[in-house]
């Protein structure tokens, strides 16, 4: 009998989706769109995101350019990002909203990094919890007597093949993204 891994590398797949999604957010010296993704704006009574209402694009390597199809949003807008507290500047004008990223300084890229590695422990644990899972699956059927225990060792050894393939992914976006701050 075979084991059926599907899950798990579905699982695998989603935490590293979710750490480059998180990397996204930090902050580098850079202009990145992706960082306002997370910034609710007011609008006509509920919250929405601000690619919702505004074209968000970058203007040049520091400046993000917000540019909302509803010119009476721009003060709404402006309010958001200042209140998300992202660490950048915003200006506004007749054309729309302007967020420029100030130079990072070297205390500042420390504790960026010290965040990004805070989001790859992250990621190393949820991946531990859902080995665990399987781990757990595998000796289960063993001792049900659905498969022998030849079969449940080398079962562990190809899950752990995806496992440590899994951390290297992890360990490769983290080092492009410590590069990026430290630029």
């Amino acid at each position: 009998m075979s084991y059926d891994f599907s899950k798990f590398k579905k699982e695998l797949s989603e935490i590293e989706s979710w750490l480059t999604k998180e990397y996204t957010t930090i902050r580098t010296g850079m202009a990145s769109p992706a960082l306002l993704d997370s910034v609710k704006v007011e609008s006509y009574g509920s919250f929405m995101p601000i690619n919702q209402l505004a074209t968000v694009g970058t203007e040049d390597a520091r400046t993000i350019r917000v540019s909302p199809w509803d010119k009476s949003q721009v003060r709404g807008i402006e309010k958001a990002i200042n209140d998300a507290n992202l660490g950048v500047s915003v200006a506004s004008d007749s054309a729309g909203v302007r967020v420029i990223f100030p130079e990072l300084t070297s205390e500042r890229r420390v504790l960026l990094i010290k965040s990004a590695k805070e989001k790859l422990e992250k990621a190393r644990v949820s991946l531990r919890g859902e080995r665990e899972k399987v781990w757990e699956d595998i000796q289960k059927k063993e001792k049900n007597g659905e498969m022998g225990e030849d079969e449940k060792f080398s079962l562990k050894e190809e899950m752990q093949k995806y496992v440590d393939a899994s951390n290297k992914k992890f360990e490769e976006i983290f080092s492009k993204k410590e590069k990026e701050i430290s630029i």
